[in-house]
């Protein structure tokens, strides 16, 4: 009889973030039950907690060292339910559903735009050869899931906050989703805080700037919610001029090593060359 070998038991530590993927599965799957009910704060609230989350569940995995592929799997499997699939209910549940089928379509467009980002994301490989330079590391290529689910909910969080219908109208509400489902796919570079430094004489003012900003989320939780989906907004075309920017300068930093490497090259005559002038001479 073969006896199987034995698993080592695992630490609760490296468990945490996959613990935390689940737990912004369950309120994405929660999202959906309040969207169809009709608790449209409940539901919104659902995703921010999923996109927390998400934030944090990464972010441990690194620093505990449980960084791990089937970690990985999970997450891109709850970030489409959380933020490909509940955004668009809640949406479709609130106000497409009045455009009948045009809504459905425009519905669909979101999630098959989210999961061929992901598929995109999780099979893009790193050629040896030719990795991709350092400075890329601080841009993601489209709109990352958890940003394009925060701005598909802007209307709605918008529209607790000032009451006013027209953010509710579907034909305003449809081109919006359709555009943020071509952003996800897009080549478009968006800023990524994964890399982000902080100077430490910065330190003090970014924990007062957070601890302002959690006591705002507490007493104005739409106005907050709508301010950093808006600078989200606003901060797409600022880092495509940066990146744009960036890309130029080291383009051109590139091209002088070549042109310089060249140069020296052509100086320095090879000893092939210099075997051949010598036989020349004689």
């Amino acid at each position: 009889m073969v006896r199987r070998p034995r698993l080592r038991p695992l630490p609760v530590n490296s468990l945490i973030p996959n613990m935390l993927t689940v737990v912004s599965l369950c309120a994405g799957l929660t999202s959906i039950r309040f969207s169809l009910v009709g608790e449209w704060e409940l539901a919104v609230l659902a995703i921010v907690l999923a996109g927390i989350m998400d934030g944090l569940d990464g972010r441990l995995a690194r620093v505990l060292k449980g960084v791990t592929r089937f970690g990985a799997e999970l997450d891109s499997l709850s970030d489409f339910l959380s933020f490909g699939v509940a955004p668009v209910i809640l949406l479709y549940e609130w106000t497409l559903a009045d455009l009948g089928g045009i809504g459905w379509i425009v519905v669909l467009s979101y999630p098959v735009c989210c999961a061929l980002r992901l598929a995109r994301f999780n099979t893009q490989p790193e050629p040896a050869s030719a990795p991709a330079p350092d400075w890329t590391s601080s841009f993601f290529v489209g709109v990352p899931a958890p940003a394009a689910a925060g701005m598909a909910i802007l209307p709605l969080v918008a529209s607790f906050q000032l009451g006013w219908e027209m953010f509710r109208w579907p034909l305003l509400v449809a081109p919006y989703l359709l555009t943020i489902s071509v952003l996800m796919v897009s080549r478009l570079p968006t800023i990524s805080f994964k890399r982000l430094r902080v100077r430490r004489e910065h330190v003090l003012p970014l924990l007062v700037a957070v601890g302002v900003a959690m006591a705002a989320l507490t007493s104005y939780p739409w106005v907050t919610l709508a301010v950093i989906a808006l600078a989200y907004v606003v901060s797409m075309p600022i880092t495509a001029l940066r990146y744009a920017k960036l890309a130029k300068k080291h383009s051109s930093t590139e091209g002088a090593d070549a042109e310089t490497a060249v140069t020296k090259s052509a100086a320095s005559p090879s000893p092939d060359s210099a075997d051949s002038t010598h036989s020349i001479l004689h």
